[in-house]
């Protein structure tokens, strides 16, 4: 069984890209596979796929989906700053952790 990887996202985080064919491209976190490393962003690397008909789907034909990419191609999306930054961890005084923007200091767990 493969070790799950310390990810830097999870699921729900807004991120921008920084690399590839959709860098600058801002979206939501719709799946996180800690596995391999990798995150599928809402509307971003979008691939064809030719799809049998089923009953599911009765038309069939080529439907486009969110690929997965490494999450080292993304950055967190800090909305007081306006671009991608870097994370910290910060524990308040209960001994709760939570992460904060490297550039402000903006909380950006929900």
């Amino acid at each position: 069984m493969a070790e799950k990887k310390k990810m830097h996202v999870r699921k729900g985080d807004t991120v921008v890209v920084i690399t590839g064919k959709d860098a600058g491209k801002k979206g939501k976190i719709i799946d996180v596979d800690a596995t391999h490393g990798r995150v599928f962003v809402d509307k971003v690397n979008l691939v064809s796929r030719h799809t049998k008909p089923t009953q599911a789907a009765p038309q069939g034909g080529i439907i486009k989906k969110e690929a997965a990419m490494d999450s080292s191609n993304v950055m967190i999306f800090c909305d007081k700053c306006g671009k991608g930054v870097r994370i910290r961890k910060q524990i308040d005084s209960n001994g709760n952790k939570s992460r904060v923007c490297a550039v402000c200091g903006a909380n950006l767990d929900k």
